[in-house]
């Protein structure tokens, strides 16, 4: 009955997300992503770690990383090797507003950064509750009329975090709706992100795919881009430290977050930690030693921005699911524009377990009445198995490679399609060419 709940709940986006636009008082934005965003939770650069190095920036530009953190004397260090700083400062919350010397020094170092090539967006805070809104929109809308080519950005909660947490009382969805709703109207943010470690020791989140969604229909009504940030290492310092905490994610598994956190139309990843003390795993050892995550998230870096930066002019149209039916998903309909051949079975679905089935979402320039052009994403849900599986669709279908960034026909209205486990694949509707 609860999935049912959900899952109908969820159908209703256009009613439970109405357009926001900002309000008539809120300053000039003039920040715009542009590359779609890779970047981390906690390593060199962070607080309380290590300092950016020369050899960290090297390693984390090399894999495909292009946003990193970082203080003011490291900004250097970032635009040296290419990439983008998220830069931390102790005065960057509200309370520096009510105080002019505290005001004052806050206004020398934002001119002081604004101007560096290395600078991207300033770090404000982690998974506020929503009391704290008012505060940070007036902080937000501060920083966006003293710097607008830059971003303010924050990370918020996600679905599992209770009602004390996000200062909002209902259920998960009512709640966590609330909670963004007001995030959105109040905050007036740039870019929307949020963590939800779907991946834990005793087993699968059931809400990761009921998140993604709620986070694409506020994403998709405020007109701004989303991040999700997912798990890459354990919390404490063995594997199983925290029972009910994220697990090391292998090769396969990182590949299926990277690429349902693409078919659900995000413009950024980020993974938590990269390296950082208390954490089992990670990106790189303490010494700076890359570890298999690592070296296999170095394609899979590149492979999601070169697809989000395909997706990122269109509008996503819709995402379903065929086989298991987690909270919040829709189902494909079986009357849509694209179907598979032979069409996928229905698989029962317990919380806990791995989700299995497929992925399919559509993005379009228009509306999805105008196919000419169209983008539709499959992703195989199983990150433990390969899956072959047949698409059709409505014209003449061409494959995306992302390592090369070129567009191939696949010969007809019916592609075959082989997917490694978790992994995806983009294709697209040709269009019709003038004689």
């Amino acid at each position: 009955m609860i999935l049912k709940y959900l899952q109908t709940f969820v159908l209703f986006t256009s009613a439970l997300f109405p357009s926001s636009s900002p309000a008539a008082d809120t300053p000039a934005n003039s920040w715009k992503l542009d590359t779609p965003i890779v970047t981390y939770w906690a390593g060199p650069g962070f607080p309380n770690g290590a300092d950016l190095t020369d050899a960290a920036a090297t390693q984390m530009a090399e894999g495909g990383w292009n946003l990193v953190w970082c203080e003011e004397k490291e900004l250097d260090v970032v635009h040296r090797h290419g990439l983008h700083g998220l830069i931390t400062f102790d005065l960057l919350n509200p309370a520096t507003l009510n105080d002019p010397a505290k005001r004052a020094e806050l206004d020398a170092f934002i001119d002081r950064v604004r101007k560096h090539p290395g600078m991207y967006a300033y770090h404000l805070i982690d998974e506020p509750s929503a009391v704290y809104f008012p505060e940070l929109g007036k902080l937000v809308a501060y920083l966006r009329e003293r710097d607008p080519d830059h971003l303010a950005y924050i990370n918020i909660l996600p679905t599992y975090a209770n009602n004390e947490q996000l200062g909002i009382k209902g259920n998960t969805v009512e709640a966590y709706t609330e909670h963004l709703r007001q995030y959105v109207d109040v905050v007036r943010p740039s870019l929307l992100s949020y963590d939800h470690y779907h991946l834990t020791n005793s087993g699968d989140q059931p809400h990761y795919f009921l998140n993604l969604g709620l986070m694409r229909g506020r994403s998709l009504a405020a007109g701004v881009p989303f991040m999700n940030i997912v798990p890459a290492s354990s919390w404490g310092p063995t594997p199983l430290a925290s029972p009910n905490g994220p697990r090391i994610p292998n090769g396969d598994e990182m590949r299926f977050l990277v690429y349902t956190t693409l078919a659900y139309g995000a413009q950024g990843i980020s993974y938590y930690v990269y390296s950082f003390p208390g954490h089992y795993g990670s990106i790189a050892e303490a010494d700076g030693t890359p570890t298999p995550l690592y070296h296999a998230l170095k394609p899979l870096n590149r492979e999601f921005v070169a697809i989000a930066r395909e997706l990122q002019p269109l509008k996503s149209l819709g995402v379903y699911h065929a086989g298991m039916q987690p909270p919040g998903v829709e189902p494909l309909p079986t009357d849509g524009k694209f179907s598979f051949d032979p069409p996928v079975e229905a698989m029962e679905y317990k919380p806990g377990e791995r989700v299995q089935g497929l992925v399919l979402s559509q993005y379009g320039a228009k509306d999805a009445a105008d196919v000419s052009g169209m983008r539709v994403m499959v992703v195989n849900l199983d990150y433990k198995a390969e899956k072959s599986v047949a698409l059709k669709g409505p014209g003449s279908l061409e494959i995306f490679d992302p390592a090369g960034g070129q567009w191939s026909a696949c010969g007809g209205t019916r592609a075959e399609l082989r997917f490694p486990p978790g992994g995806g694949k983009l294709l697209r509707v040709a269009q019709a060419r003038a004689e």
